[in-house]
């Protein structure tokens, strides 16, 4: 799986990701400051998932139709820059958990996911 990191996703995470062997993308790391809509169109053209802590992204996919492999939302302020990449982790780690196509929402114990086409 390739993966888009939004610009507020901690860069502790990522290292931690691509330690893991994670195909991670950062926009902080090559183009911070860009809008989300070309966050969106990045991960379009290239086909990666994106990973955010921003909850715009929901608004922009479903009202604007954008069209993007995926969206991971953490829905959580971050009590530790290594937080997201744990979570993700245990999200990894769960059988049966598609993330292609799905808008996937990460909370302290709970996940929630709605298809990204409808």
């Amino acid at each position: 799986m390739q993966f888009l990191a939004n610009e507020n996703f901690p860069l502790l995470s990522i290292r931690i990701l691509r330690n893991n062997g994670h195909d991670i993308v950062s926009v902080l790391e090559e183009t911070p400051g860009i809008n989300d809509r070309d966050v969106l169109f990045r991960a379009q053209k290239e086909a990666r998932i994106v990973l955010t802590l921003d909850r715009d992204y929901g608004e922009l996919i479903y009202r604007y139709k954008f069209s993007v492999p995926g969206i991971i939302y953490f829905r959580f302020h971050p009590i530790t820059p290594e937080e997201p990449a744990e979570q993700l982790q245990k999200l990894f780690n769960m059988r049966k958990v598609e993330l292609f196509g799905k808008f996937t929402v990460i909370e302290r114990g709970n996940i929630r996911q709605r298809s990204l086409h409808k």
